[in-house]
């Protein structure tokens, strides 16, 4: 998941920059802590082959959804007041208001999975803390998620230092892992996981395929980031070369600790590992210490994206709340500067989904592939809304506008619609109908805000959408009350996903709880 380090930093400077500076700007908004955990994802979905196509499939759609933030950050440079901005401009107050509640949901399902990922890394010290989702798990996971709370709400806004060190942190044993790998390279182990099915069951390609999508979408997670570098940039046509040579240098980068991992064991093997799973490779090629030298850096790497994305959380309520989009209490700020109301309902919801990862089997994945699907609906609007501007003709009638520019939008945006809405589809109906119940409970922050607006609630258009996203939360409880061991605990899933091993299962000697 990517963090706000890079836009941080930048944002302490007038300064314009160049194109290796920007270049490497877009790297580090992108780079987070899901590069840790490709290994043993992949691992249990597919081989090598359709780890070439999944990659080849993220790689284009990531990179049209990239072009349209930087069009779009172009072409309206007045809408920035965040992501909700396009959806709300294109598609009307309540669509606007869902893609920044989901955006927010997003933001707070991955603060989560961030500390589930803590829990699992320091459990090779302390074993009872099991894969980050044991009881004792998330009691400290709940001490940290309040410390950090008390600290934001002191006035912690500005955490350079902290970010600095969570850069060095994720790229340092990155690199190595790379380095090493390839340097103690398996042809063997490689040519045997070439088309899956290497010590594990997997499904036809097709499957295999679409089971890694929800990953790939949560490693690129901070996409949008790209387009805010525009105004730092000496020459406009370096924003666009940056947001390539950047965006391409992190899926060789997220590709390759995929890749060198097919040559280090089985596949079988590489998906019963735990997570972080490049620690538990390096492990197996180095020894011990590359056990430690990887964890290390992932702790210190997620404590510094944890900080990031906490603020971004709240930041998400709180300006929206500054434009009367949501309610006004979400607008107050303590003395110190911090938008405590808002800051206090991004911790609820981390605390919440704490707690129900007690209940889930393998928790880690499955906040990693929610944070993935909520973050969907804010990408597929704004790509939807640069569709829409290419139909209209809006913002490329002007005197000496270049048509050509319009028709490669057209492609850009359209490319861009159809992969977000494939991966919405990819999903899974369980992460629709979970979504389904955010979006509708929501909704009330919604109402409450029209009401001090003295605003109608809904029209005719968005009063359809809000029941259809009623009937799809009733969905949602229902299929939780009846299927739960579908979703839960799921020996039979054709994808392996969030099941528990038998004891004498040999995807796991010790009977650990499955991946996804």
């Amino acid at each position: 998941m990517a963090t706000a380090e890079s836009a941080t930093t930048t944002q302490e400077t007038d300064q314009k920059v160049n194109l290796p500076t920007l270049t490497a700007m877009v790297v580090g908004s992108m780079v987070g802590s899901g590069v840790f955990l490709l290994p043993r994802r992949f691992g249990t979905e597919t081989g090598v082959f359709g780890a070439l196509i999944a990659w080849a499939i993220a790689g284009t759609g990531m990179l049209m959804l990239a072009f349209v933030f930087q069009r779009l950050a172009v072409r309206k440079p007045s809408l920035d007041a965040g992501i909700f901005a396009y959806a709300k401009a294109g598609f009307g107050d309540y669509v606007g208001f869902n893609s920044a509640f989901g955006f927010w949901a997003s933001a707070c399902a991955g603060n989560t999975s961030y500390w589930v990922l803590i829990m699992a890394t320091i459990s090779a010290l302390f074993p009872a803390l099991g894969d980050g989702t044991t009881v004792l798990a998330v009691v400290l996971s709940s001490i940290g998620l309040w410390l950090f709370f008390w600290m934001i709400s002191r006035g912690v806004q500005q955490a350079a230092i902290i970010n600095r060190i969570a850069t060095i942190a994720k790229v340092v044993p990155i690199l190595v892992f790379i380095v090493l790998a390839l340097v103690l390279f398996n042809g063997g182990y490689f040519s045997d996981n070439f088309w899956g099915g290497n010590g594990i069951e997997v499904g036809s390609l097709w499957t295999q395929v679409k089971g890694t999508m929800l990953i790939t979408v949560f490693v690129f997670l901070g996409i949008e980031g790209a387009s805010m570098y525009s105004r730092f940039a000496k020459r406009r046509e370096d924003v666009g070369r940056a947001t390539v040579l950047g965006f391409l240098g992190v899926l060789g980068v997220f590709a390759l600790v995929t890749l060198v991992s097919y040559g280090a064991m089985p596949q079988g093997e590489l998906a019963a590992i735990d997570q972080p799973s490049m620690a538990s490779v390096l492990k197996s090629l180095v020894g011990e210490w590359g056990s430690v030298f990887i964890r290390i850096g992932v702790i210190l790497s997620v404590l510094g994206a944890y900080l990031a994305w906490t603020l971004m959380a709240a930041e998400v309520l709180f300006v929206p709340a500054r434009s009367n989009d949501m309610p006004k209490f979400l607008a107050r700020e303590n003395k110190s500067g911090a938008p405590v109301p808002a800051l206090l309902f991004a911790t609820g919801l981390v605390q919440i989904l704490l707690i129900l990862i007690i209940f889930v089997d393998d928790g880690l994945d499955f906040m990693l592939d929610l944070t993935a699907a909520l973050a969907l609906l804010p990408y597929l609007f704004a790509a939807a809304y640069l569709l829409k501007l290419t139909f209209t003709g809006e913002t490329y009638r002007e005197p000496g506008a270049d048509g050509g520019a319009r028709r490669k939008d057209l492609v850009i945006a359209a490319i861009a619609v159809v992969y977000t809405g494939f991966l919405v589809w990819a999903a899974g109906l369980d992460k629709l109908l979970l979504s389904c119940i955010l979006y509708a409970l929501g909704t009330i922050l919604y109402v409450i805000a029209r009401r001090e607006r003295n605003l109608p609630v809904f029209r005719r258009a968005e009063a359809v959408l809000f029941v259809a996203l009623i009937a799809g939360a009733i969905g949602g409880i229902i299929y939780l009350a009846t299927d739960s061991e579908d979703i839960f605990e799921h020996p039979d899933h054709e994808r392996h996903s969030y099941y528990v091993n038998d004891p004498a299962d040999h995807h796991h000697p010790d009977g650990l709880k499955g991946t996804s």
